[in-house]
C-alpha cells in the first residue's frame, strides 16, 4: 500500500525547462524623434542660406559706413606732385582730418592742410607718379573702386599754413629766413637745398584767410605765386577740406604730420586795421 502513488523504478520526473522567451522586438523610432532629425537638418539649411544671402547686405553696410567716414571723419588723399618733399612724396597717401573743424577748431600756423583749388592753382602742379609694380597696382585700384583708397584723379591741394588771419608774413629777414608777425621760422622740413623763398614779399593775411607755403619751396605753386592776385595770394579757410594728419602709405614712409616747434614761438598778431604792403622781387617764375 505504501508504494501505491510511486511512478516504477522509484524515479521522480525532472521538472520541465520553462520555454525561451520569446524576442521582444525593438522599438521601432516613434515619429517624433524623426521629426526632430528632419527639423534640425531644415533649420541648418536655413541658416547657411541666411548667411549666404547676408553677404551682400553687409558688404553694402560696409560700403555706407567708408563714405560716412569719408565724408564727416577722415578721408584719404593721394599726392600727385612733389610740391611737399621731402616731408611728402609723389605717390603718398595722407589722411585727412574732416571731423574736428566740426567743432570749432581753428586752424593753426605749420598744419598740413588740404584745401579746393581756389581757380588755376593746379596748374603744373599735377605730375605722374612712379609706376606700381604688377599686383600691388591692381590691388590699389580694387581698394581705390570700393573706396578705401584715394582716386588719383582729386583736384585739391596740400600745403603748409604759414599765416593765419590778421599775421604779417615777410620774405625775407637779414638771414633769408621768413617771418611771421616779426619772428623769424626755423624751417627743417624745408626740401633741402632749397632757399626758404626766391620771391621777396610781405603780405597781411586777411580775416578768415590763410598764407600757405609748399615744402618744397622751388617747385610749389603756392601763395607766394598768386600774389597779384586778389587777397595777395591767401586762400579762404571754408574751401579747406580738412587738415593731413598722418602719411598712410606707403608704409615704408608712415608718419604723422605734427605743428612744427617753430610756430609755438610766433606772437599773435598786433592789432591793425592797416594792411600791410607786399612786394614781389622780379625774376623768373619758379616751376
Amino acid at each position: 500500500m505504501g508504494s501505491r502513488g510511486r511512478p516504477r523504478g522509484g524515479r521522480i520526473p525532472e521538472p520541465e525547462p520553462d520555454p525561451e522567451p520569446e524576442p521582444v522586438p525593438a522599438p521601432v523610432e516613434t515619429g517624433g524623434r524623426a521629426e526632430r532629425r528632419r527639423l534640425a537638418r531644415r533649420v541648418k539649411r536655413r541658416r547657411r542660406t541666411r548667411r549666404v544671402g547676408e553677404v551682400p547686405l553687409l558688404i553694402i553696410v560696409a560700403l555706407c559706413i567708408a563714405l560716412v567716414l569719408k565724408t564727416f571723419l577722415v578721408q584719404a588723399f593721394f599726392i600727385p606732385s612733389g610740391s611737399m618733399e621731402q616731408t611728402i612724396r609723389i605717390g603718398d597717401r595722407v589722411l585727412v582730418d574732416k571731423l574736428t573743424p566740426w567743432f570749432g577748431s581753428k586752424v593753426e600756423r605749420g598744419q598740413v592742410v588740404v584745401f579746393k583749388d581756389p581757380g588755376g592753382w593746379l596748374k603744373g602742379e599735377a605730375a605722374r607718379p612712379a609706376e606700381d609694380p604688377v599686383g600691388v597696382k591692381q590691388i590699389k585700384e580694387t581698394l581705390t573702386f570700393i573706396g578705401l583708397l584715394p582716386s588719383a584723379d582729386e583736384q585739391d591741394l596740400i600745403k603748409r599754413v604759414i599765416g593765419v588771419g590778421g599775421d604779417t608774413v615777410v620774405c625775407c629777414d637779414a638771414e633769408g629766413r621768413v617771418t611771421v608777425n616779426g619772428t623769424a621760422l626755423d624751417e627743417p622740413y624745408v626740401s633741402p637745398g632749397n632757399a626758404p623763398s626766391e620771391i621777396r614779399f610781405e603780405v597781411r593775411v586777411p580775416k578768415g584767410r590763410l598764407f600757405v607755403m609748399g615744402d618744397h619751396r622751388a617747385n610749389s605753386a603756392d601763395s607766394r605765386y598768386h600774389l597779384d592776385e586778389a587777397f595777395d595770394g591767401t586762400i579762404d579757410e571754408n574751401g579747406l577740406v580738412g587738415q593731413a594728419v598722418v602719411i598712410a602709405w606707403p608704409f615704408d614712409h608712415w608718419r604723422k604730420l605734427e605743428q612744427p616747434a617753430t610756430f609755438r614761438s610766433v606772437p599773435d598778431p598786433a592789432p591793425s586795421g592797416r594792411r600791410g604792403r607786399r612786394r614781389r622781387r622780379r625774376g623768373p617764375p619758379f616751376a
